[in-house]
């Protein structure tokens, strides 16, 4: 049956659901985080599977900030500094993304705000392709985490941090990769206590290097979680310095890593998500947060996680909620109208993320189709 109805979103949501036998989706409040990213880090040309430098840089801020309005977001993740090691605004610390068209970052903050929506700077803290370019000695030189936390380094990435917020504006950052190199698993790998590593071990610990035959699995955890402290300590303190209001938001796709259980940095973050997509690790990481850290769930193709199953759970939990796919047309995605005209079950792994989040953001049930040409 279909009726035309003049009301109230309650009773359009009542209506639908008496008429069109459909179950409603939880009601997601408007205070509840609802976030996406369409990703620039990964794609072709650059080392460790990084975007060569320069990729989509012509990206138009206006027509992507559109196209997170269209699906619902109140909180938009774009990029201060992309994993190429670039930056996506102008005139800064970094140098910028070659051929950027747009001053990117700092122009989708002032529509963000005119829309109410927060927009925050990525930096990914484990992984940079131009310090490893302009520092070898002071890297792994491999895929994945691979940089480790030198004095340099917490320099060179709270600078950028620095100029970020006071060039741009964004309402907060994100942390990426804030682990030791080869960290975010267990076991652990061993370090191969590269001679920056040595004089970290002296600074740390407070005592010259052993040697590595001297090195114990308990020793190298100790000193890997004393250089994930001594690098949030900082970096916390310049944020927070820079603009008092700042949002630290960490994204961990392993929230049961050694190196930050128990840690300063959870008890003391703003936001924090697990990128594992899994209710019962965000669920059991409560007790080792702050009393202000909030918590949010993502979904992703490459946690492979239900959405249909897990966005309820997550609101369900009061916990926030967020999606990330690379771009498939030029630096965009299909138009959010495309998602939201076909059943959610013609669609799978990111393209059916998007088409419930989309769903979930705007309040609407799962099985609700649009026409397209109406609003």
């Amino acid at each position: 049956m279909h009726f035309i109805v003049k009301t109230n979103k309650l009773l359009t949501a009542i209506v639908v659901v008496l008429f069109s036998g459909c179950s409603p989706n939880p009601v997601i409040s408007d205070k509840t985080i609802k976030a996406f990213n369409i990703d620039y880090n990964w794609g072709p040309g650059g080392a460790h599977g990084f975007a060569k430098p320069g990729l989509w840089a012509d990206a138009n801020p206006e027509t992507l900030m559109k196209w997170y309005e269209d699906l619902g977001c109140n909180v938009v993740h774009s990029f201060g500094v992309s994993c190429n090691g670039y930056a996506w605004y102008k005139n800064g610390f970094i140098p910028e993304q070659p051929g950027l068209k747009h001053d990117f970052l700092t122009e989708m903050v002032k529509i963000g705000h005119k829309k109410k929506m927060k927009v925050f700077g990525y930096f990914c803290v484990g992984a940079n392709n131009k310090w490893e370019e302009d520092h070898p000695d002071l890297c792994y030189q491999m895929d994945g985490q691979q940089i480790p936390f030198t004095a340099q380094y917490i320099y060179y990435l709270c600078t950028s941090i620095e100029d970020a917020i006071k060039k741009t504006d964004v309402d907060g950052i994100m942390l990426d990769w804030f682990y030791n190199p080869g960290g975010g698993k267990d076991p652990l790998p061993s370090l191969r206590w590269l001679p920056c590593e040595q004089v970290m071990y002296h600074e740390l610990l407070n005592q010259p290097f052993p040697g590595k035959d001297k090195i114990t699995t308990e020793i190298e955890l100790d000193f890997r979680r004393k250089a994930i402290d001594r690098a949030w300590k900082h970096i916390r303190e310049i944020s927070k310095k820079t603009k008092p209001d700042c949002i630290i938001w960490l994204t961990c796709y392993d929230l049961n890593s050694k190196e930050i259980t128990g840690s300063d940095m959870l008890k003391e973050v703003d936001w924090l998500m697990n990128e594992a997509g899994d209710i019962a690790s965000t669920e059991a990481v409560r007790r080792l947060v702050g009393s202000q850290t909030k918590l949010i769930n993502c979904l992703a193709n490459w946690n492979k996680q239900d959405p249909a199953g897990i966005v309820p759970a997550t609101i369900k939990a009061n916990i926030g909620l967020y999606g990330f796919t690379k771009p498939i047309v030029g630096a965009l995605m299909p138009p959010v109208d495309m998602y939201l005209s076909q059943p959610v079950s013609d669609f799978s792994g990111d393209g059916k993320n998007i088409a419930i989040l989309a769903r979930t953001y705007k309040g609407l049930p799962y099985d609700y189709l649009k026409t397209i040409g109406t609003k």
